[in-house]
């Protein structure tokens, strides 16, 4: 289908952006283009503005600030899975972004588009929570970071303000002995994750679980950390069975989604299954 009229503008910087973004009724925002083109071209939103940030240079970078790995809401998939910093730092993001899409979606698509639009299948979202990641966002005002578990509000939403753009995602370099993993039942038309567990474990110098942190995303309206699971990791031996019994719990108090490919129950299920594949795979690591 053919999008609805709108007027295109191209920023050139942030500040060039965010004054577009308050004076335009309407406006929406396009990095990389893969979310918001495809819902224009459905009709399922259209803007009467759209105001382009893929110019705006600035904002494409990945670098280490100490402790912390820095990557502009413009760096590609592609940029994050190939990048020798994230790979050193924080696999698990890298491990991530190669399994979005294809390679034309990964040359193309930004971090900071797939997090600020917030699709329930996503698959950024659920290594950004298991990574306690902080999200940066600027508006007229100056800017404030959002942390990972207060980011992802709902379907399709999040805490992004409606005159905020998201600048940067930064990850804190996991400590000790930490492994991390990513694994997803991928739908076989689109590739989005019908369930796709993160996780990320760290073991103490007998081999149990010092610190556990999961991420799931595909199951719910938004991505979660499912807390009885990590509660009922943390302190315990990483085997087969107490990892599996922890698992049991990764759908637990959550509005399953439920679709024509899967059901409520498979998908809680997925679920279960995929969390306790996350946490051993994470474990194995980390030893």
């Amino acid at each position: 289908m053919i999008p609805a009229p709108f007027e295109y503008h191209r920023a050139s910087s942030v500040t060039e952006a965010l004054q577009l973004l308050t004076t335009l009724p309407e406006a929406k925002l396009l990095a990389g283009g893969h979310s918001l083109l495809p819902m224009m071209k459905l009709r399922l939103v259209s803007p009467t503005h759209v105001v382009d940030l893929g110019r705006i240079e600035a904002l494409r970078f990945i670098r280490r600030d100490g402790q912390v790995v820095v990557a502009g809401a413009l760096a590609t998939h592609w940029m994050v899975e190939s990048s020798d910093v994230v790979r050193g730092a924080v696999p698990l993001l890298a491990e991530t972004a190669a399994k979005i899409g294809d390679v034309q979606v990964r040359n193309a698509g930004t971090i900071g588009g797939s997090l600020a639009h917030a699709d329930p299948a996503a698959d950024y979202p659920a290594a950004i929570l298991a990574l306690d990641a902080q999200m940066v966002a600027q508006s007229p005002r100056g800017r404030r970071t959002i942390p990972a578990g207060e980011f992802f509000t709902g379907l399709f939403s999040t805490a992004l303000a409606s005159d905020e753009i998201l600048v940067e995602v930064r990850i804190p370099v996991p400590s000790g002995a930490t492994g991390s993993a990513y694994l997803k039942f991928a739908h076989p038309a689109s590739g989005f994750a019908v369930v796709g567990v993160a996780a990320v474990i760290t073991v103490d110098a007998q081999g149990r679980c010092a610190d556990a942190r999961v991420g799931v995303t595909g199951v719910g309206p938004a991505a979660y950390r499912p807390a009885r699971v990590e509660a009922q990791l943390k302190g315990a031996a990483l085997d087969d069975k107490t990892v599996g019994a922890a698992a049991e719990h990764a759908a637990e108090g959550v509005n399953v989604n439920e679709d024509l490919f899967a059901s409520a129950e498979y998908r809680a299920h997925l679920a279960r299954v995929f969390t306790k594949r996350a946490v051993l795979a994470a474990a194995q690591k980390a030893r």
